[in-house]
Order: structure tokens, then C-alpha cells, then sequence
């Protein structure tokens, strides 16, 4: 067993079991993702991946079961190269951020300059995406932290903390009338005024953890 049959396994799923995309991606020929696919399945002795003929059609139920080893693997390979670039050059790196478009163009540019500030010799790299994307690509390695208002607590491979608040407001002209929301019965209008505050959210920042954590149920006042 050795990485190069891990990423095979790894990309042909990623790939949509395409092994010509795979074997450009990994640099190598097809006949070689197909060996290298073999002589896993044929150490592990379970099949991975459904075959008709010679393409790959699916995961098999063993293969559902390999392919999150496989990513885990893959992806505390890639942690321990990073630890070991971090220790030999320490006071520099790289941090990979994903978040939402309107954290990325709101929230985080204040954060990223007083970073850079303490931290001048990290290279930061951001990724924008939708709250799923951006778990996404938090379990996949491709990125170290996200920052999203859904999704991240509901993923109990990732550890989330709230960050800060922010609000969502409904601007009308004076004297509209407000009708409370259909859909939401506990929901109900506000006349705003300048100086008052309105109902907020939490953002949330998470990053992938080893031990699940335990999450409380999530408490939400809905506005309409």
C-alpha cells in the first residue's frame, strides 16, 4: 500500500470514476491508475469501485467504506508535511481560508490586515464558495479555516465557533403597514429607528477536527 494508490482511489472518486482525468491530474498513464487501483483492491481483497467492462461505474459497499479512510489518510499525510514546513520555516507558511461571498468582501478584510500585521510572512490564500462549498473544502483539505452563517455547525466533522454577529434588515418607507410572515408564526415586525439595533445571526468560523464535537441545539429568533 503506498500514497500513489491512495490518490488513484481518491480522484477517480472526485473525477466521477473519469480514468482519463485522473491519470492527467496525477500525471501518469491510465493503464497505470488502473494497476495501481488493482493491487489496492487486491491487498485489501474487497473490490473498491463497480466495474462494467473496463470502465468504473460506482463505489462498491466496501468501497463506501474505504473512501473516507482514504481521504483521512491523504489528508494527515498533507497535515504532517505542513507541520514539518511550519517548524523548518517558522514565522512563515500558508493559510488557506474559505468563506462566503459576503464574508470574504465584509467581514474578513479587517481580520486579514491585522493578521498580515502580526503575521507578515504567511501567505494567505482565500476561496469564496456557497456555505456547503465551503464545508467542502474544509473536509477536503483544501482549506484550514471557513467562515459561513449555515452549514458549519450542522457538520459534526468540523469544529465551529461563533465569531461574530451580523444582521440582515428590511427597509421601507415610513408609515408601511407590516404584516407579520405567514410562514413563520413566532415571527414579527419591527419599526427601526436609527440607533437601534436590529435581530442578528451568528457567523461562524470552523476548521476539521479529529473528535466530533458535541453541539447544542441551535437557537434562532426568525425575522421576517
Amino acid at each position: 500500500m503506498n500514497f500513489q494508490q491512495l490518490r488513484a482511489v481518491r480522484e477517480t472518486a472526485r473525477t466521477g470514476f473519469n480514468l482519463t482525468d485522473v491519470a492527467d491530474l496525477l500525471h501518469t498513464s491510465q493503464p497505470g491508475i488502473s494497476r495501481q487501483i488493482r493491487e489496492l483492491e487486491d491487498e485489501l481483497g474487497v473490490e473498491i469501485f463497480v466495474r462494467a467492462g473496463k470502465r468504473l461505474t460506482g463505489l462498491t459497499p466496501p468501497g463506501g467504506t474505504v473512501l473516507p479512510i482514504v481521504e483521512r489518510l491523504l489528508l494527515e499525510a498533507e497535515n504532517l508535511r505542513r507541520a514539518g514546513e511550519d517548524f523548518a520555516a517558522e514565522g512563515r507558511g500558508e493559510l488557506s481560508i474559505a468563506a462566503t461571498h459576503s464574508q470574504a468582501r465584509y467581514a474578513l478584510p479587517p481580520a486579514v490586515r491585522d493578521f498580515l500585521a502580526v503575521h507578515p510572512g504567511v501567505s494567505l490564500r482565500l476561496h469564496q464558495g456557497s456555505p456547503k462549498q465551503v464545508v467542502a473544502m474544509l473536509l477536503s483539505g483544501e482549506a484550514d479555516i471557513g467562515v459561513a452563517t449555515e452549514e458549519l455547525a450542522l457538520e459534526p466533522r468540523l469544529a465551529a465557533l461563533p465569531c461574530y454577529r451580523w444582521t440582515h434588515s428590511l427597509v421601507v418607507p415610513p408609515g408601511t403597514r407590516c404584516w407579520p410572515c405567514p410562514t413563520r408564526p413566532r415571527s414579527r415586525w419591527r419599526s427601526w429607528r436609527p440607533g437601534r439595533s436590529s435581530p442578528t445571526r451568528p457567523a461562524t468560523p470552523a476548521a476539521r477536527t479529529s473528535t466530533p464535537p458535541s453541539h447544542g441545539p441551535a437557537s434562532r429568533r426568525g425575522w421576517c
